[in-house]
């Protein structure tokens, strides 16, 4: 059983003429004490061409210490990461190969590096003997497993790494910082122990996607923008097999933007290569969408039980939609997960790693990005203008219901569209991107209550068939109903204003 441990570290130079400071100068540290020394031997394991070390993960196989066993490293941010430990064995596993699948695209794994280091453990602790952070002074020896016959093959150091304890204000590795400064110690040039490792014996990881200086013609705009799309949808992927909040919302945006700049962008990237490509991602965010969108309504559906007054909640209101939203999200969690471990999807990753690589430019991507870039947006807004106008023109029901769900898509793409020229047109399209947001908001809380609506209903019919009132649930179907009237008054005068933001 995989188990996360969010890791707050900094790494500092030394040597073996080291001297670490009085550290009990350090406002709320009332102690040191010596933990004695440990022998750590660590095996890294990457690709043949470092996929997870461009990525700034590491997995490795650590023997020796308190935590022995595989652990995964994930990146947070600066001197932040997520650590998914696993127990020692000979093999990788399961679950930690299922957090690295969108890095591998399917390549195995193979050792890549030996650490061995003698561990000097001291312990920062304050007046109640709380642990406050982990000070070890490192003395690493690397060997490069990739080319052990390299001239420059092995290397050695001595680090002083700090880690901070659970619960710990992280700023306190700052006042322990200070102190080591003041006593001379500097910084490391390197985030973690592989990376170092790897520089001093002359393995360098490639970036997936290489950029050429900044972006010039609608093309450069174009790829850089579906680069961070690529980069995003893969590091949400093992934020969403850990279930981490808000993670296959995110993933499933990526997935829409990532087709949304096909159709938008049609003048610049070959439709033939992008069209079977939007294909799947569609059924991508689809799939997605299961998790996703049980996860609103159950949001929803909760908020407004939780408004009604105790008087007017007559039956197990609470109960039967704890039920129901329990076994739903059940089904849609398993279902989400196959996904992500199917070969199709793995076919997506591959394919959006081949197309970053070589990416499908037509003649309009050499063109000025001011230019290209404009008209590919105003073609998104028009497009949505004719549905919102068509909408308001029908009669309420369920026709217009439907063409409003129509108008909010469009909403979201013409939004997607000025989001990925804002890098090259600037506040304009940052404006028009914010207010077509807008638009969509609005259509977008319109089609939750339709959707609310049918659940409501669905909720009604098991309360009377189990011999329960269906009183609440009548209630809250007739709110959602004056909900979506609201969002449709609203609407028009919405889109006035957001008519004046046209590029």
């Amino acid at each position: 059983m995989a188990e996360t441990k969010r890791e707050i570290e900094r790494k500092y130079e030394a040597n073996t003429a080291t001297r670490l400071p009085d550290l009990t100068k350090v406002a709320g540290v009332a102690s040191v004490v010596d933990k004695g020394v440990v022998d750590l031997d660590a095996t890294y394991y990457d690709t043949a061409g470092l996929r997870l070390a461009a990525d700034s993960i590491t997995l490795r196989r650590r023997t020796g210490g308190a935590d022995a066993g595989w652990h995964l490293k994930l990146p947070v941010a600066p001197g932040v990461r997520d650590e998914v430990r696993a127990p020692l064995g000979t093999t990788l596993p399961r679950g930690l190969a299922g957090l690295v699948r969108s890095r591998l695209l399917g390549d195995e794994v193979v050792p890549v590096m030996r650490l061995r280091s003698s561990r000097d453990v001291r312990h920062l602790v304050d007046e109640d003997g709380r642990l406050l952070a982990e000070l070890s002074l490192d003395t690493v020896r690397a060997e490069n497993l990739a080319a052990p016959d390299a001239a420059d093959g092995a290397a050695s150091w001595t680090e002083i790494e700090v880690e901070l304890a659970d619960d710990v204000d992280p700023a306190f590795l700052d006042r322990v910082e200070k102190r080591l400064r003041k006593a001379g110690v500097r910084p490391s040039g390197s985030e973690s122990k592989l990376g170092r490792a790897l520089h001093e014996t002359g393995l360098h990881p490639v970036p997936r996607v290489r950029r050429a200086g900044r972006p010039r013609t609608a093309g450069d705009h174009v790829v850089a923008y579906l680069a961070e799309q690529v980069a995003a949808l893969t590091e949400l992927d093992p934020a969403v097999r850990r279930d981490l909040p808000d993670s296959v919302h995110q993933m499933r945006v990526a997935t829409r933007r990532l087709r949304s700049a096909f159709r938008t962008y049609e003048k610049v990237l070959d439709r033939g290569v992008t069209d079977p490509l939007g294909e799947e991602l569609k059924w991508l965010a689809g799939e997605l969408g299961v998790d996703r969108d049980q996860e609103v309504l159950t949001a929803r559906l909760r908020g407004r039980v939780a408004e009604l007054p105790r008087t007017l909640l007559l039956g197990p209101v609470r109960g039967r939609l704890r039920i129901w939203s329990t076994a739903r999200r059940s089904g849609s969690r398993r279902r989400t997960v196959a996904v992500l471990d199917s070969k199709r999807y793995l076919e997506i990753l591959r394919a959006l790693d081949a197309l970053l690589a070589d990416p499908p430019l037509l003649r309009g991507a050499s063109g000025a990005p001011e230019k290209t870039l404009t008209k590919a947006v105003v073609r998104d807004y028009e497009r949505l203008a004719g549905r919102v106008e068509h909408a308001l023109a029908l009669s309420p029901g369920q026709e217009r219901d439907l063409a409003l769900h129509d108008a909010r898509k469009a909403a979201k793409r013409a939004r997607y569209a000025g989001e990925a020229a804002r890098a090259a047109l600037g506040g304009p399209a940052k404006g028009f991107a914010k207010a077509m947001k807008s638009v969509q908001q609005v259509l977008g809380d319109h089609q939750d209550s339709v959707v609310a609506r049918e659940a409501l209903r669905g909720l009604a019919v098991q309360a009377h068939a189990a011999g329960e009132s269906a009183f609440t649930w009548g209630l809250l179907y007739g709110r959602e109903e004056r909900a979506a009237a609201e969002r449709e008054r609203e609407l028009p005068e919405v889109w006035e204003g957001a008519r004046g933001a046209r590029l």
